[in-house]
């Protein structure tokens, strides 16, 4: 009796669940199609879901499909909807900028990663705006001084030369075998964050946690947003708690190092506090009266550093070796050019004024970040309505996507063809059209360490191509685009190592 009373309820409130489901279905759709207006995008959307399962089975197809519906328009943009969200993808270099320059409370935020405020918290660099948004780049760019890029050049290339003489063995143990360099490089570029970010004061136990924890950060990065214990993305925001303690510590351990008479910066935690310590002594205040030099919170942002120098650059690296086997012309004119420079036989590193005469490696270099540009997409979020174009006017709460990789391919002279010589002096294209050369972003937020990721991956070019010989294992696809989220060869780059010259 209980079961056929429960078969008569289900029976007779079916309709009603249907209804229901089928309204919200219909406001759904009518709430996209208002946002949508005339822009280009698709007509109709998968309920509730729209197309994330594209988005999440071949993420590179996806954003393929979105340039393509922009430039086939007169737009310059395309619209989607993903799991609940409006999404505006822009193709359009100055459509770009118009973002890029209007990042306000009443605009656009920048967000980085869609649950990045979870993770790194509110305080971060890129959630900021306004006066204090300058007041913290100000005391951040002493960091990136000539001097002080001269101090990282040479712990860059301690590390690089450590991690290279360790592929050599692993591939040497492997018997020849090809070996992935994703994660190797990966690997190398942590290392070297952390010797450049904080040098001495990350102990080699300290060094292993924040590894763990940098790990367990990585694999929440990609998993839903589930903040309940046991799910990946609780694991990664309690390691970024820890991980932002740690360095904390060192830099508390740095003013504390930094107050013995004549000791001079080593480390770019050093550079900072060494300004931070001279601004407090002409304020004649204590520290908890200058804005942004309490411990914890220079261990935020140091986090945040740390974190924009690792799959931006692994992505770099991959790409420079992936285009330099496949264009052997090139990768000999780099050679050469080092040779001409220096040489490993000297048993000396290379200098910070040997990198500035390397004109073609660095041409080199500029080309792999316009040609793969690593972080493809910037997001934003529009705060207020904004009217893009004179036809559109974005609605508020949409994300939208300015495309840096889309505007590395506006302009130039025969953007699909590699050609390093476009930004050798004669040609300057970086110049020339520097509104389509956003790899480093534009506006108040453009990218505040990007001498120092150009020095990392010339210094890279330079020792990997002179001190070993790599030929690609080649497979179908293999060079083809994968987001990760940057981008890498669909292999993770698999390559054969040999040796080729004897190590400094």
């Amino acid at each position: 009796m209980d079961s056929f009373s429960v078969w008569n309820v289900l029976v007779l409130i079916t309709p009603y669940l249907l209804c229901i489901i089928f309204f919200f279905i219909f406001i759904e759709q009518v709430t996209y199609l208002k946002k949508k207006k005339s822009s280009p995008g698709p007509v109709l959307i998968l309920p509730f879901l729209g197309n994330a399962i594209q988005l999440v089975r071949n993420p590179t197809k996806f954003w393929q499909d979105q340039a393509r519906t922009a430039k086939e328009s007169a737009f310059g943009f395309s619209s989607n909807y993903i799991t609940g969200k409006f999404i505006v993808f822009i193709q359009n270099s100055e459509l770009s900028h118009k973002v890029f320059a209007n990042v306000r409370p009443d605009a656009f935020h920048l967000i980085g990663h869609p649950f990045g405020k979870k993770l790194f918290g509110e305080h971060n660099l890129i959630y900021l705006s306004g006066q204090e948004h300058k007041d913290l780049r100000a005391r951040i760019a002493p960091n990136f001084t000539p001097k002080a890029l001269s101090t990282y050049v040479s712990l860059q290339q301690r590390i690089i030369l450590q991690h290279l003489k360790k592929w050599e063995g692993l591939a040497t143990q492997n018997g020849n075998e090809p070996l992935p360099l994703r994660f190797l490089c990966r690997d190398m570029n942590l290392d070297t964050s952390q010797t450049v970010f904080v040098g001495p004061y990350l102990n080699e136990k300290s060094r292993e946690e924040f590894n763990k924890g940098f790990d367990m950060f990585n694999m929440g990065l990609m998993k839903l947003p589930v903040d309940l214990p046991g799910f990946a993305f609780y694991k990664a925001r309690r390691a970024v708690t820890r991980l932002v303690e740690i360095l904390a510590d060192c830099a508390k351990q740095s003013k504390t190092t930094l107050q013995s008479a004549g000791r001079q910066p080593v480390c770019l935690i050093d550079f900072w506090m060494h300004e931070l310590q001279k601004e407090i002594q002409e304020s004649k205040s204590g520290s908890n009266e200058v804005p942004h030099s309490s411990d914890i919170e220079i261990g935020g942002h140091l986090f945040d550093f740390l974190y924009a120098a690792q799959d931006a650059s692994t992505s770099s690296l991959l790409w420079a070796v992936t285009l330099l086997e496949q264009n052997p012309e090139i990768l000999s004119k780099v050679r050469l050019e080092v040779s001409q420079i220096w040489s490993p036989e000297c048993d000396k590193l290379i200098t910070a004024e040997n990198l500035r005469e390397m004109r073609y490696t660095e041409a080199v270099a500029k080309e792999v970040l316009r040609y793969r540009a690593p972080a493809t997409l910037v997001p934003h979020i529009a705060a207020e309505d904004f009217q893009l174009t004179e036809s559109y006017t974005i609605p508020k709460g949409t994300i939208v996507f300015p495309s840096v990789f889309e505007s590395s391919f506006q302009g130039f002279t025969e953007p699909e063809l590699f050609d390093p010589d476009r930004f050798c002096d004669n040609r300057r294209e970086d110049q020339v059209h520097k509104r389509n050369f956003l790899v480093f972003g534009a506006g108040p937020h453009q990218c505040i360490g990007q001498r120092y990721a150009v020095n990392h991956l010339m210094l890279f070019i330079a020792m990997f191509t002179t001190l070993l010989d790599f030929k690609r294992f080649r497979t179908d696809g293999c060079d083809e685009i994968s987001y990760v989220p940057t981008i890498c060869p669909k292999d993770d780059c698999l390559v054969n190592l040999s040796r080729r010259a004897r190590y400094p």
